[in-house]
């Protein structure tokens, strides 16, 4: 048994640290939400006040946080876990956050004699409750290796992505690809529908045909085709849209640093802030085929 501190326990994060459990570590869960917490303690936690608590004797801290300027604050600041860690911990941030906080973070860790990966994941809300996520990691392989067998519990597939922050190089370019497919895959409906063609019938052709991919097949933005869809539940979210357009705009901020071309993305995040600025963007992130229709 291994004594594990998770710290962040929203939607995400709970699933994970339930896992985590159920394998049979000892999980301290931390949180600024008393009630999530109480609800990691429900699934085999045992819950934290504070940051010295779930961390001192913990071999793994563990970190699923919302933004680059948290993740920063929970490891760096006076009173975080840089400050009580236990010598020979392992860190694993699985925070979706902009490629410089991580390598910064890594580094300020190695520097301080800890091993440490950014290692954001894939799946949404139901990978993590089921421990089918998909992590991609970076940093040494030395570090890889030690947090790998933590991540098989949580996760389906494991990926070492290479050296610090490239798991959030991988995490932000994947679902830049993500946003860019599901927007074309609507406006393929959309036009179908507009011109005759039911969403079943066109469905059934182009999932077999060159037009095939995973928004369509397997998270179909149109009402019908794929029972499991958001779209078949009035666009409740899986994957909400605004963390979409948190994902594409970290994928500019890093576009424009690395001087790389994203046109694509770069309409993807404007049509994803159109949903924001409608106020749809906890929607799933497929109920941009609203924004398509004009029925948002």
């Amino acid at each position: 048994m291994t004594t594990i501190a998770f710290i962040g326990l929203g939607n995400m994060g709970i699933g994970m640290a339930s896992n985590l459990a159920k394998a049979g570590h000892d999980v301290r869960a931390l949180d600024i939400s008393e009630d999530a917490v109480a609800r990691a303690v429900e699934v085999g936690c045992k819950g934290c006040k504070d940051t010295s608590e779930a961390v001192s004797e913990a071999d793994i801290v563990v970190t699923m946080l919302p933004a680059g300027k948290h993740v920063r604050m929970v490891y760096g600041d006076e009173g975080g876990v840089f400050d009580h860690a236990k010598q020979g911990a392992l860190f694993i941030d699985s925070s979706t956050i902009d490629v410089a906080t991580a390598r910064a973070v890594i580094s300020t860790a190695e520097h301080k004699g800890f091993h440490m990966i950014d290692a954001p994941v894939s799946g949404g809300v139901g990978g993590a409750a089921a421990g089918t996520l998909t992590f991609m990691c970076g940093g040494t392989k030395e570090a890889f290796e030690q947090a790998k067998p933590y991540l098989d519990i949580m996760g389906k597939n494991v990926f070492h992505a290479g050296d610090a922050g490239n798991g959030q190089v991988a995490k932000i370019a994947n679902n830049m690809l993500l946003g860019i497919h599901m927007i074309g895959t609507c406006e393929a409906f959309n036009l179908a529908e507009k011109l005759g063609l039911d969403a079943q019938t066109f469905y059934d052709i182009s999932s077999t045909a060159s037009g095939q991919n995973w928004s369509m097949t397997s998270y179909c933005p149109a009402p019908g085709p794929v029972a499991s869809a958001p779209s078949n539940n009035d666009y409740q979210p899986g994957f909400a849209a605004a963390m979409m357009l948190k994902d594409l705009r970290l994928a500019q901020d890093a576009a424009t640093t690395a001087r790389a071309a994203t046109p694509l993305g770069t309409q993807a995040e404007a049509l994803y802030s159109l949903m924001e600025a409608s106020g749809k963007d906890d929607l799933d992130f497929s109920g941009i085929m609203k924004l398509i229709n004009g029925t948002i």
